[in-house]
């Protein structure tokens, strides 16, 4: 089975279009103002409207209320919602249930209990994203996005009854190595394929998809 790539942190129409040409099953817009890769709705509203039938478009939060996930289905067309905060197993069960959109879970990951807890959104998710957490004390730190990685041995070998997704520090020059050690059949990029926080640059996204595809 091809390895599938999700491109996350989309902001641009050259972005969009570099990862729609290259092969991406999934784009990513964030919805979470702190990041440098926030999309307003009337930006993700356009972007969305560029991406053909077949690519999942996910919508990237972080611990959002209804209200808002509310205002942001009305207006932007998402396939699927990414809860990358500290949303409880109940709470993702909730937002999937009341919302009628598919949810993946972005578990945080810097050691074997964390691999561990995965195991409580089972039940509640359609899909698990295993990204790195960042250490105590990192400056600027973001919910996802801070291209650092995890030990992906932590992964190797586990199963769990929901597909998932690799993320966290990925880029061309490892991409090979995460995927051979961890396993995953699918991987999230976003800060690998910048030029710097928030600025995507179309040929890092299509290198990136030609190295994936490789594998």
């Amino acid at each position: 089975m091809a390895l599938e790539v999700k491109i996350c942190g989309i902001n641009s129409r050259p972005a969009l279009a570099a990862a729609v040409d290259g092969g991406a099953a999934y784009i990513g817009l964030i919805f979470y103002p702190p990041s440098p890769r926030y999309v307003d709705i009337a930006q993700a509203t356009a972007l969305a409207a560029a991406v053909p039938d077949g690519i999942t478009k996910v919508g990237l939060l972080v611990d959002a209320d209804d209200t808002l996930i509310a205002s942001l289905l009305a207006r932007v067309p998402l396939d699927m919602l990414q809860l990358h905060g500290s949303e409880s197993p109940a709470r993702v069960a909730e937002i999937r249930s009341h919302f009628g959109r598919p949810v993946m879970k972005a578990v945080k990951i810097a050691n074997a209990d964390d691999v561990a807890g995965a195991e409580a959104y089972c039940g509640a998710a359609d899909r698990l994203l295993f990204d790195a957490k960042p250490p105590k004390g990192m400056t600027g730190a973001l919910p996802g996005g801070n291209a650092i990685s995890f030990d992906w041995r932590l992964l190797a070998g586990r199963r769990w009854s929901l597909p998932w997704m690799l993320s966290g520090g990925l880029s061309v020059s490892n991409v090979a190595e995460a995927v051979a050690v961890s396993g995953t059949p699918a991987i999230d990029v976003s800060s690998g394929v910048e030029d710097r926080p928030g600025a995507k640059n179309p040929e890092k996204i299509r290198a990136f998809l030609k190295a994936a595809q490789a594998l």
